[in-house]
């Protein structure tokens, strides 16, 4: 009980030294938190949505998928509309519907802008029904009753300003309708963003699925007193399970729920990944305070142990203060946790996927969890500072406050550190030297983590050296008050170090990740100069394949030479051993030798595109044994099994197609019936020559009415792929902001606590005449020069590890290293800011200090 009191009343009188330590708990814990809020209301929305829209059981094509509703034939697998009947009639069914689902659309409106999601949530077209109530209810206008109603969802009518009688036109694959808006549907549980339309049967089914009489699903309700399981095995026995695919409604929930699973999970432990990295930087930032209050209670400490304290009740004392503050910290982090669950939600709803507040979702496990890895990380990290607590010495009550570091510790420290970095330097360079991936990655993780201890450690010894060189180039300028500065920050090199490795956690993620974007920027420029001939590609940017309706205008274009198609076939390969696998084919027109120039080992690609043959990768011919002349039994995914020679074996070195098989679209096309032959994923073009330019124009004239679609000329497509790994990286950038974040709190609270250590000092600096402008510009130097050894220490091991992962990428294709040296010397000028920054509240305490009162201080 008196240890407690004890910590209590040394917690009280120092909470403002311990404040910016609570807030490092505080956000740690909200973003661990928030992450688990934000996820478990995703869930809980996805949940609700599918618990509303499912039937009790689910009668589908034998070959769908929950994750195939975007076929590459652009029309999902249907079922006879006679179905409905026979389900109609088996034991149990009280009433069935046949239902026509498809994303293959793409709606429009007058101005031809898109009115669906442009990325993540689907558009989808849908029949209208008496099912569609269970999850909608019609707020405005009527229901669809022909070919010129349409029906959307009230989301998407506010988000793009439509009324009744507006119209909409809908690309499908065969062909584009037009209808006028007759009604507009207001959810009744949270729709997550994708926007719907809702037709007439006969619509739907002629215009999605390419003729009437056919569905994508069957619906069932099972009368009273009947359960889903029960209603499913009496269907089953009325059609004849084997040919198709029968779901209860807590089996179609459940395969909803597992095809946004694994969206969810990668999102869910990314953000865990970088509240880790944040609690690894705030346990510095903890060490730190408590190391320094030890210090400066060293007399107090003494004098307790002198009246009777043991060892054990002072360590336990200073754990306990540790508790508190991990208390306090982990509670207000939980709560914030909530709030910023409710941003991510509104930032998602802006970037497309909506989620409501009434979702939100506050498991157990959410509080439970947050308070556990504050409190638990917070009493680790101090568990150090309170053992040199306990090992204060009754003598040291006759000692000025701070014991000067035992040489021998920093010997071993030093030994143990250059180890450290030297067997991380060992695995990064055995990482470069591999010839496969996964043990490469394993080097490179282990190099990562061994190398980043290693300047942890290293870290107080390193100080030394690199702060005087700072101190040449940054302090010297500004005098004696620099030179002062530059005293202060080597004052204490373990300080210093554990302050300045705070910020290079940060920064070092943020240069090996910046080092690797550009080496993706680069390499792909240097595969597309290499290997594309194509002038113009024409892709969508949802994975949406080609209507044919884009492919025909765009085959019109004056002024192109050729237009090569690209299509994807599934197929099952037998090779000449009886060895079975599936793969896909790339089937395309012959000019493709011309659009994309391959290396090849064996054989001539174009022969490739002669009758019933193709070509293999390198490593697909070597792991079977396969060699040019050989003949592979190809079963093609909805046609027949076709012979095809091998023509050509092209070389697996580069980023663009690697491992591709390539055959001709006329033996595509003949051994696969018309109804099942894929559409393009994607266009390939070529101007004739001079007419680059004005060709260029009128693609992009010829596909303005199909805005899902993107024309761009090489120069154009090397732009965009550097926006969208920027667009990436600035994300990442966004959520290690919080880690660089606490490491500033770690300098503030370091200069804080260091200006309080000091004030003795300080009071006979300003009697002796240090001007308060001179004392504050001190104060503000040392935090410069403390931020820009841990963006020295930062940079540099991140261009480390960023080399060393591009060279083990280059194994995949990433074969050119390139440097960001402006975004490099940006985060180091930027860290002086930051050192500006974090020196303002306490420079600014440090100048306001009373003179006599400080040099009266104990």
């Amino acid at each position: 009980m008196t240890v407690l009191k004890t910590s209590l009343r040394n917690f009280l009188a120092h909470k403002g030294r311990m404040a910016l330590s609570a807030v490092a708990v505080l956000l740690s814990v909200a973003f661990v938190s928030g992450t688990l809020v934000f996820t478990d209301t995703m869930n809980t929305t996805f949940d609700k949505l599918f618990a509303s829209t499912a039937s009790d059981v689910t009668v589908s094509p034998k070959g769908a998928a929950v994750d195939d509703e975007t076929p590459q034939t652009g029309r999902p697998e249907s079922l006879p509309a006679s179905l409905v009947e026979q389900v109609r009639k088996a034991e149990g069914v009280q009433a069935a519907q046949g239902a026509v689902a498809s994303t293959s659309v793409t709606v429009v409106d007058s101005a031809n802008k898109n009115v669906g999601p442009t990325s993540g949530a689907p558009t989808i077209a849908v029949n209208w029904s008496p099912n569609e109530l269970r999850s909608v209810e019609l707020v405005s206008g009527h229901e669809p009753r022909g070919p010129t109603d349409v029906v959307v969802d009230g989301a998407t009518a506010e988000k793009h300003g439509l009324e009744l009688g507006d119209e909409l036109r809908t690309i499908a694959v065969d062909g584009d309708f037009t209808a006028k808006i007759s009604g507009i549907v207001d959810f009744k549980v949270t729709n997550p963003g994708a926007t719907i339309v809702y037709f007439d049967t006969a619509t739907a089914q002629r215009e999605l699925l390419g003729k009437e009489g056919l569905f994508t699903q069957v619906t069932a309700d099972a009368k009273p007193g009947v359960t889903d399981d029960a209603l499913k095995a009496g269907i089953a026995a009325a059609i004849g399970g084997d040919g198709y695919k029968l779901q209860t409604a807590a089996e179609a929930a459940d395969a909803g729920r597992e095809d946004v699973a694994g969206f969810l999970d990668v999102m869910k432990y990314a953000m865990l990944g970088f509240a880790g990295i944040a609690f690894l930087v705030g346990i510095f930032l903890i060490v730190n305070t408590f190391s320094m209050l030890v210090a400066q209670r060293t007399r107090e400490i003494g004098l307790m142990r002198a009246i009777g304290s043991s060892r054990k009740q002072v360590n336990r004392s200073v754990l306990v203060e540790a508790l508190l503050l991990g208390i306090v910290g982990s509670v207000a982090g939980v709560a914030a946790g909530v709030g910023l669950a409710v941003g991510l939600m509104k930032l998602m709803s802006s970037m497309g996927m909506e989620l409501s507040t009434r979702d939100l979702t506050v498991a157990w496990t959410t509080p439970a969890v947050g308070l556990a890895l504050g409190i638990v990380v917070t009493v680790l990290a101090a568990y150090v500072p309170a053992r040199r607590a306990g090992k204060v010495s009754p003598m040291a009550a006759l000692r000025d406050a701070g014991t000067p570091a035992d040489g021998k510790a920093g010997r071993v420290r030093g030994g143990l550190g250059l180890a450290l970095t030297a067997a991380g330097a060992a695995a990064l360079w055995a990482a470069t030297r591999a010839d496969e991936a996964g043990p490469g990655s394993l080097w490179l993780g282990l190099g990562v983590l061994l190398s980043l201890l290693g300047f942890i450690v290293i870290g107080p010894l390193l100080a030394g050296g690199v702060v005087r060189a700072l101190g040449v180039v940054v302090l010297r300028v500004f005098g004696p008050v620099g030179r002062m500065a530059e005293r202060n920050a080597l004052r204490n090199p373990r300080r210093t170090g554990a302050t300045g490795a705070a910020l290079m956690i940060g920064l070092a993620l943020v240069a090996c990740l910046s080092v690797v974007g550009s080496s993706m920027v680069a390499s792909a420029t240097d595969e597309l100069d290499r290997s594309v001939g194509a002038d113009f590609i024409v892709q969508s940017g949802t994975g949406q394949p080609i209507v044919p309706q884009a492919q025909a205008a765009l085959e019109k274009v004056p002024g192109l030479d050729h237009v090569t198609e690209y299509k994807w076939a599934g197929a099952t390969i037998t090779d000449p051993s009886g060895r079975t696998e599936k793969a896909d084919l790339a089937a395309t027109d012959p000019t493709y030798v011309q659009d994309l120039r391959r290396e090849i080992t064996s054989g001539t690609l174009a022969d490739a595109y002669g009758t019933d043959a193709m070509s293999v990768g390198s490593e697909y011919a070597a792991e079977h044994g396969v060699k040019v002349g050989d003949v592979l039994t190809v079963a093609f995914k909805g046609g027949e099994t076709a012979k095809l020679r091998v023509a050509a074996i092209t070389a697996d070195t580069g980023q663009v197609d690697n491992g591709a098989m390539y055959t001709n679209v006329t033996t595509l096309a003949r051994y696969v019936p018309a109804d099942r032959m894929p559409h393009s994923l994607l266009l390939l073009a070529s101007a004739k020559d001079g007419q680059e330019t004005q060709a260029y124009e009128a693609v992009k004239k010829a596909l303005a009415p199909y805005p899902q679609y993107k024309a761009s000329n090489q120069a154009d497509y090397k732009e965009a792929l550097k926006e969208q790994v920027g667009q990436l990286l600035n994300i990442v950038y966004g959520l290690l902001a919080l880690a660089i974040v606490v490491a500033i709190l770690g300098v503030v609270n370091t200069l804080a606590l260091s200006v309080v250590e000091r004030t003795r000092e300080i009071g006979l600096m300003r009697a002796i005449g240090l001007s308060r402008r001179q004392l504050r510009r001190m104060i503000r130097l040392e935090s410069v020069v403390i931020a820009l050894f841990g963006a020295l220490l930062g940079l540099g091991l991140g261009m480390g590890w960023g080399t060393a992962a591009q060279k083990l990428l280059a194994l995949e294709g990433l074969g050119v290293l390139e440097i960001p040296w402006p975004t490099i010397l940006t985060v180091f000028i930027g860290s002086a800011f930051v050192g500006l920054f974090a020196a303002l509240v306490p420079a600014f305490r440090a100048g306001r200090m009373n003179v006599l009162n400080a040099i009266a201080s104990e």
